[in-house]
């Protein structure tokens, strides 16, 4: 069954999900970012970060390798990457 979530715009479906591990010190966390489809199938993409795996809210910070992990992660949700404008080759590419 698809997982069900709720947005400004009313309820959505999840997608496609890509987690970022992170971690800063002994502190570990990690960036999510979810490929969300509303009720007429509109897409809409959801950044947070979460902690001790519970999504929060509120300013999603991501070093330069955070990035590059973020874009490598891409290859593997395609949806995901197509609705930020990258394609393939620029997956590709960001894997280098």
């Amino acid at each position: 069954m698809a997982t069900k979530t709720a947005t400004p715009w009313g309820p959505a479906t999840l997608v496609e999900e890509l987690t970022v591990p992170q971690r800063s010190g002994d502190k570990r966390f990690a960036s999510v970012v979810q490929l969300l489809e509303g009720a007429k199938g509109e897409r809409l993409v959801r950044f947070a970060y979460s902690t001790d795996g519970t999504a929060r809210r509120g300013p999603v910070t991501l070093r330069e390798r955070d990035v590059e992990r973020l874009v490598s992660g891409l290859a593997g949700c395609p949806q995901l990457a197509e609705t930020l404008g990258l394609g393939a080759k620029e997956v590709a590419a960001g894997k280098n």
